[in-house]
Parts: C-alpha cells; structure tokens; sequence
C-alpha cells in the first residue's frame, strides 16, 4: 500500500493537472496565425537585418526560437487547471503594481530615450506593460467570480474594480505607454461590463474617458500632442514625425489586391522605419494584398471567435471571465495595431500580435493562450471542480 507521502504528492498532481481534451480549432487557429507571422517577420526584416547587424537571418533566428520555446510552455501551461492561478491573482497584481512603481524610479533602460516602459535584464528586455495586462485580467477575473452579487453596486462593480484598473493605467501612461493604457483600461472595461457592471455606470466611464482625452489635447500628457497632429496632416512634416505613417499608407497602397508578391515589397528597403516592429502589417498588406491581410484578420477573428466559445463554456465564472479578457486582448491588440497602420487613429506604438518582432512578448502572449486552452481542457473534462 502506497504511504501518506505518496498519497499526498499525488493527490497534489491530480489537483495541479487537467485531463480533458483541449480546443483543437483554438490551437490550430492559432499555429496558423503564429507561422504566417513568422513567415512575414522574416520577409519583412531581413533586409534591415542585414544592413543594420550584417545578418539576414538576425531578428527571424531569434524570434523563431522563442516561437517554439513559447509554444512548448503554451502546451505546458495548458495542461495546468487554471484555477491554480487565481491563488496568485492578488499577489502577482500588487507586484506588478510595485514593479512599475520602481521602473519610474529608476533612470531609462534604453539609451537615448526618456521613455521607462522597458526593463533590461542582461539579454532579456521586456515591457512589465505585457504583464500587467495578465495581472489585470486575472485580478479582474477573479475578483468578479468572487463577489458577482456586488456587481450591480456602485461601490464595488464601478468604484473599487474602476480603481484598480485605474492605478495601473496612471502608472503605465507615466512610462509614458499610450497604447497599452488604452488597452488596460478598454480590457478593464468589458470584463466589468460582460461581469454584470450596471450599464447606466457607463456613462461614468465615457466621462473618464472625455476627461483623459481632454487632458491629453490640453498638454497633460505632452507627448501624444504630435501624434495626434500628424495623424490629421502627416504631410505636415513628412521627413519628420509623419514620414513613418506616409511610408506605411505608400506601402499599402502598393500592394493592390492582390500584392506585390511575398517577398516582393519595395518599402521594406529601408523606407518603413523598422518593419519588423509596430508597422510589419504594411509590409503585409504591400506583399500580400487587400485579400492577403483580409485572411489574416479573418484568421484573427475566427481566433476570437473560438476564444469567446470557450468562454462560454467554462466550468465556472472565473474560467469564463479570465477566456475573455486574454481573448479580447488579442483581438483589440490586432485591430489596434491595424487602425493605426492604415493611420486610422493616432500612432500609439501597437504591436501586431504574433507577427512583429519581440521575443519576451511573444512568450508571455503564448503563456496566456496556453491558459485559454486549459480553460477548453476543464469543459471537456470530467474532474469535479
């Protein structure tokens, strides 16, 4: 007969891992979407490779080694029962607070910017922005599974999740990162209101949102002033702060309907600043076409799609709220990045998920779609939550 010890440490196990089946559709949706933006990093950046680092094969050899890295921690993370995560929700979220309290202390990490939105680590740089995202989404989750009947109060479903949501927005627009504000707080939005948040609250956070663009046109946050100028006449200065938008709206003119070809795009020699970051979907639009980069957001959409479907199949509240946030970050990352390539907002420095160029981002993007799927794995599973 096993002894206590064992009993116990597989007792641990069976409560730690899921057995049941994870979403296929999400998984190969996903892969899909993973290598045609692989595919593209590449074609778009090894002319800049090679001019800048002397290496065609520079940032694709990189990003290619932390695709398969992530994908095998995604497959990992997916076989654990999410609900081990939610013990950690209030934890990780007072570190991520405290985290981007110290990155505004500290001087810039990056040489010759005043920016403090990246944290270096010897060879590792990241955004903590990317992980206050999942910090917000899981704290949100879990906060709102938790106290459902004080979702439709005041105090609690506006006032005390608005505020949460909130301090991590002021920290992150300080760094300043404009784009990932927008996303925290659109994210923490819809959680609030998909969670049972009354809708006549609404009205407050328009208000917020009025009094944050205000600010924003009147000096507060001084930086997004420019932006917002040459968004409405980037040919006011077209060598200068609207040079990177005429290049993309070129780029993607050029393409036609059906592209140039893969391969075959002439703004990534060196006229697109940086192609394989912020602004790759122009060289996507420039190779592939209109019916090129309309599959790809279709793809994106189906994503989606499959994502809220597993939603709403969770087991419970927190599975269904956590599937949901990670799902629509995705999809509002994507259709960010896309309005502001084809310069229909302001350029606020979006990345395209799982095309542009960003290792660490990339990894913690694919960690939290493994938690997608072991939500799918627990509403096929038979183990008793």
């Amino acid at each position: 007969m096993a002894d206590k010890k064992t009993l116990k440490k597989e007792g641990f196990f069976s409560k730690l891992f899921v057995s049941g089946k994870m979403d296929l559709t999400f998984l190969v949706l996903l892969l899909i979407i993973l290598t045609i933006g692989l595919v593209m990093l590449f074609s778009a950046s090894y002319i800049f490779a090679d001019t800048y680092y002397g290496n065609s094969y520079y940032f694709i050899t990189k990003q290619a080694g932390f695709a398969v890295f992530g994908v095998l921690m995604m497959l990992f993370v997916s076989k654990i029962d999410y609900h081990f995560i939610r013990k950690f929700a209030i934890p990780f979220y007072l570190l991520m607070v405290g985290f981007l309290v110290v990155m505004l202390i500290l001087p810039p990490m990056v040489q010759g910017t005043s920016v403090k939105r990246w944290f270096s680590l010897g060879p590792i740089n990241f955004q903590p922005s990317e992980l206050a995202k999942f910090a917000v989404i899981l704290l949100l989750a879990h906060l709102i599974a938790a106290n459902q009947k004080l979702m439709k109060t005041f105090k609690f479903g506006v006032l005390f999740l608005g505020l949460l949501v909130g301090v991590v927005c002021v920290l992150v627009v300080l760094e300043p990162h404009l784009s990932a504000t927008v996303l925290i707080f659109l994210i923490g939005a819809v959680m609030m209101i998909v969670g049972g948040m009354k809708l006549r609250y609404l009205f407050i956070g328009l208000g917020v949102v009025a009094a944050g663009a205000t600010a924003v046109l009147s000096g507060l946050v001084t930086y997004a002033q420019d932006r917002i100028t040459y968004w409405l006449n980037p040919w006011a200065a077209p060598v200068g702060e609207g040079y990177q938008t005429i290049q993309s709206l070129l780029s993607i003119g050029s393409g036609g309907w059906l592209g140039r070809g893969l391969g075959q795009s002439r703004q990534k020699y060196l006229w697109v600043p940086e192609p394989h970051n912020d602004f790759i979907f122009s060289i996507v639009c420039e190779e592939l076409g209109f019916i090129g980069a309309m599959i790809i957001i279709i793809l994106f959409c189906l994503l989606m799609w499959r994502g809220f479907v597993i939603a709403m199949k969770a087991p419970d509240k927190f599975g269904s709220m956590l599937a949901l946030g990670l799902t629509f970050q995705v999809g509002l990352q994507m259709a960010l990045n896309v309005l502001v390539v084809t310069n229909t907002i302001p350029n606020t420095g979006i990345s395209l998920p799982f095309f542009s160029y960003g290792g660490t981002s990339l990894v913690i993007l694919l960690l939290e779609m493994g938690v997608i799927l072991s939500i799918s794995r627990s509403c096929n599973s038979d183990k008793t939550l």
